[in-house]
């Protein structure tokens, strides 16, 4: 145990003949691992707010949207046709056991007017579940009622950023008028404010109104009763799978398709949504630690060269221990631990580095990390053998040398 004390305060010192140098050496070291952990960090912190505003949506909720088309040769993407319709909507509620709640909803982007002041935002016509179905309350005032719903009252909900461009502040939001396409809409509520979408869109720049006073007198439509989205909810997510099968028979049945012919229609689940996402973000995340990780392979090629270069410089040093009795082990771990030295020194500053960065992403951009301690163990740990196996070679090439040969070098 004291020879390896003495061995590493030996070792120390050496390193602090050169700082410049030992410090260069460690840079790539410290570079990788701060990579590494920031890299792992920002991953996990995306995943973590993915599966979050998934889970505010519930897990137990299915979304239906129109399929893709084909016109002329040319396939359309999904939602290019309007497949789905209100009464699809109303049998699934109906008919479909183990379904709890069913909103349907058309949307646009329109210019909405306030007196003097102008903002483009989306134009949701949906049905009175939608802040029940998207777990989404109002801050403010009330959310329209079926009552509004069949009258088709001229009646709308806003998002925070909606409400924030149109209305100073202070100023009483709740009974005040706005106009959509020269039709005038009486605000009787505030949606509480939800932020950013995992897609980065501002979820709260949006206007709610009943979706027979956006079908009848704003939007307008092609067809009367077609929607561009479904969702449903089910009791538990383990009633999905079955609800799923009884909704593609459903509505298979209505449009009239044959068993050779393709649905019309998409059914996405929560869990299928969130799966897709996190695979797509590990992917990333190992993409740009791959990336980062060659970093600690040149900062561990760096090492092997630096103790090579010292090995050259100390010939007759290591020559004269050996003359006094030093063993060939002594001489191996003496170059293997000032290896090990500077890739735990230049671990502990990356995994500083590392962190600093994450939060400093997090205060400034406002993006969300998360510090894994076993990701920041395994980077330490892979960057001492990175040490170890670019420190091996150096080490015994020092200990097989010749001590005559090594006391006679110039």
């Amino acid at each position: 145990m004291s020879f390896l004390w003495l061995t590493m305060l030996s070792a120390l010192r050496i390193l602090r003949r050169n700082p410049m140098r030992a410090g260069l050496t460690m840079l790539g070291i410290i570079i990788g691992i701060g990579a590494v952990v920031a890299m792992v960090s920002l991953g996990q912190g995306a995943t973590a707010s993915v599966q979050a505003e998934i889970s505010s949506l519930g897990t137990n909720v299915l979304i239906i949207i129109p399929g893709a088309t084909t016109i002329g040769g040319v396939r359309g993407g999904l939602g290019s046709i309007s497949t789905l319709t209100v009464g699809d909507a109303q049998d699934i509620e109906k008919k479909v056991m183990s379904v709890t709640m069913v909103m349907y909803a058309t949307r646009s982007v329109l210019q909405v007017i306030r007196e003097n002041k102008n903002w483009s935002t989306i134009v949701l016509g949906t049905t009175p579940e939608f802040p029940d179905i998207r777990s989404w309350p109002i801050a403010q005032g009330n959310f329209f009622t079926q009552s509004d719903m069949d009258a088709a009252a001229k009646v709308v909900i806003l998002g925070k950023t909606t409400a924030q461009n149109l209305f100073e502040s202070g100023e009483e939001i709740i009974g005040s008028e706005i106009r959509i396409r020269n039709v005038p809409l009486r605000v009787i509520g505030i949606l509480t404010p939800k932020g950013q979408s995992i897609t980065g869109q501002d979820q709260d720049d949006l206007i709610v109104l009943p979706f027979t006073t956006a079908e009848r007198k704003v939007l307008g439509t092609q067809f009367l009763g077609t929607v561009g989205i479904i969702l449903v909810a089910t009791q538990t997510r383990h009633d999905i799978p079955a609800v799923v099968d009884d909704i593609k028979d459903l509505l298979r049945a209505k449009h009239h398709l044959q068993s050779s012919e393709e649905d019309d229609f998409t059914i996405r689940t929560m869990e299928d949504i969130a799966k897709t996402i996190a695979g797509t973000s590990r992917t990333m995340m190992l993409m740009l630690m791959s990336i980062a990780s060659i970093s600690l392979v040149v900062g561990g090629i760096g090492i092997m060269n630096i103790l090579l270069v010292s090995v050259t410089e100390r010939t007759k040093e290591i020559g004269l221990r050996m003359a006094v009795g030093a063993k060939r082990i002594h001489i191996l771990l003496q170059f293997l631990i000032e290896a090990v030295i500077m890739t735990t020194i230049g671990g502990i500053l990356g995994v500083g580095a590392g962190i600093g960065i994450s939060l400093l992403l997090t205060k400034l951009i406002g993006w969300p990390t998360i510090i894994s301690m076993p990701a920041v163990a395994a980077a330490f740990f892979f960057s001492l053998v990175v040490g170890i196996f670019f420190g091996l070679y150096p080490a015994n090439k020092a200990s097989k040398l010749n001590p005559i040969d090594a006391l006679h070098y110039e």
